[in-house]
Formats: C-alpha cells, structure tokens, sequence
C-alpha cells in the first residue's frame, strides 16, 4: 500500500476518475467496471463544468453526497445505481436553472434525486432560508430528506412496516398535492413541535418521515464524529438526573435508540452552547419530543432491521 494525501491506497485500487476534477477522494478496485466510486457511480447529472463557479458548486454537491453515501453504507443499506438495476436503483441530477422562468425543483421522484446547485451557493441558499422562515437549511440536509424519500419506496411502500408506519406517521393515502397546498396556504398547527421535528413535516406523512429520516442520519452522522473523537461530556456541577454527562459511543453499533438519544441530547446542548460562546447559531435548534423520538426509533428498528438484506438480493 501507499500513502498520498490522507488516504491509504492499496495495490489493487485507484482514485475515482472525479479525483480530476477535485470532487472525489474515494477509492475504486483496480478491476472495477466503471472508474467511478460508489458515490460518484450514482450521478446521471453533473454542470457544465466549463461554466464559471459550477466546479465549486459541484464539489460541493459530491461533498453532501459522499458523507449521504457513507451513512447509508454503515446502515448497510441498498446503495446501487439505476443504470445498474434501473426499477429499484438510485441516481442524482445536478442541474442549474435554464432561465428565471424554467427553475429546477429540488426533489425526488422513483428514485431520481434532482437538486438545484443553487442550493450549493451559501447566499442563496441563505435567501431561501429567510423567505421560507426555516431555521435550518443545509446543502447535506437536502441530500439526507430527498434519500429519504428514496428509502420510503425501498422499506415501506408494499412491505410488512407499511402498516406500522401507518401507526407513527399517519396515512400516505391522504391526497399529498392536497396536503402541501394546505400547508402552504394554513401553515402547521399551533402544536406541531409536540408531534414533529419541523414544521414542514406536519404538511403530509411522507414529508413527516423524509424530515423524521433525515435527522435520524443527523444524529448518527455527528455521534459517529463525536465517537472518533473520543468525546465524553461531564458538565461541571451537573447533577445525574439532568441527563448531561455520556460516554459517545459508535451509534451504527447502538441498538437501542433511547440510548442514541441519551447520547445525542447532552451533545447537543454541548455544541449549541459552544456556538452561542462564538456567536454563531445554534447548530441544533430542534427539539426531539417523545413523539418524535418514537419516529426516530420507528426509522432505527427499520433501518437496523434492514442490515444485511442488501446483500442477500443482490444488489449492493
């Protein structure tokens, strides 16, 4: 094996071909039928790499996506692309807008995931934030909601959690053009944050789980690095019963969600107050009610349930 950069590359790899272009780190077998790696292997789409601020925009893009890919591949979960199983397969359009008049929409369909690289400019994904009243808007937070959906068609749609879902999320079977325009023209209810994690989630069930998935992979994702760092939080003065101190563990080897929740609340008090110390936001500024934390537990007995499946169909 040899070093370069960061990266320990073994004799029988090689770079993935978007290491050309500055967009990709990760590594390809030798033999591999395509130069591209698992993540970029998705990608039906790329921009116009010849237009100026696209390239940054699009490392951008891969950036989200090689860490959305990464938390799927500890899930175990199916990570294939359509042109190799193009019924069950995932795939990315990376597109710009064609004029003020022809916008690209931002979001799933039958497993095409299309994002606007505008979301990959901090100024206007900032001005989207203020004009839709969000306090949360990510580049990696639209890649983790849209996957959601994704993973919704592969997990419940037409499977034995169909019915539980049901149970935790409401009914799919509610017209969902319908419901958006409702949203959208009502707002959420008054007490959505006591059944929601946001209050788009409250517009349909499909939207509360995509919203409901993509914190889920928030949480693992940052108690995974809170892990790899060997984080413990014991607060001084802090009396057990305030539930402040924990021993961050691997959350991809954690069972129990209410231990993972056990976990991530002290973290999070711990990162938000480290920000307020800087004057920056609060990089957490949700709340996980006991409903929620039902929904979180519902995806992580699914997602966990769901180890080892991939493999056994062929398809990861």
């Amino acid at each position: 094996q040899r070093q370069r950069g960061n990266v320990v590359q073994q004799a029988n790899q090689q770079h993935c071909a978007n290491q050309e272009h500055g967009a990709c780190n990760w590594l390809v077998p030798s033999d591999s039928a395509t130069p591209f790696c698992t993540a970029c292997a998705l990608n039906r789409t790329i921009p116009d790499l010849s237009h100026p601020g696209y390239l940054s925009r699009w490392r951008s893009l891969e950036s989200a996506k090689h860490r959305l890919v990464y938390s799927l591949l500890c899930l175990h979960l199916p990570v294939v692309s359509k042109s190799v199983y193009p019924k069950e397969g995932l795939q990315f359009d990376f597109k710009a807008d064609e004029s003020p008049e022809e916008r690209v929409l931002t979001g799933h369909d039958n497993g095409l995931i299309t994002i606007n690289i505008a979301e990959a400019d901090a100024i206007e994904r900032e001005q989207a934030k203020q004009s839709m009243n969000e306090v949360y808007r990510t580049l990696l937070g639209h890649f983790r909601h849209e996957v959601g959906h994704y993973y919704w068609d592969r997990l419940i749609d037409d499977s034995p959690n169909l019915e539980n879902f049901r149970q935790v999320f409401g009914d799919e079977q509610v017209d969902y053009g319908e419901a958006l325009k409702k949203h959208y023209a009502q707002g959420a209810p008054s007490d959505w944050p006591q059944h929601y994690i946001s209050a788009y989630a409250s517009s349909h069930p499909w939207e509360d789980w995509a919203e409901t998935w993509a914190h889920y992979l928030h949480i693992l994702d940052t108690l995974q690095t809170a892990h790899a760092f060997g984080l413990r939080l014991d607060p001084l003065d802090a009396a057990p019963e305030q539930g402040l101190r924990a021993a961050i563990q691997d959350p991809y080897q954690v069972a129990d969600f209410g231990q993972i929740v056990a976990m991530w609340l002290p973290l999070t008090f711990a990162m938000n107050s480290l920000n307020r110390s800087m004057g920056q936001p609060d990089p957490y500024p949700f709340i996980i009610s006991p409903i929620v934390a039902g929904k979180l537990a519902f995806i992580h007995k699914v997602a966990g349930g769901r180890a080892g499946v991939a493999s056994r169909e062929g398809i990861a």
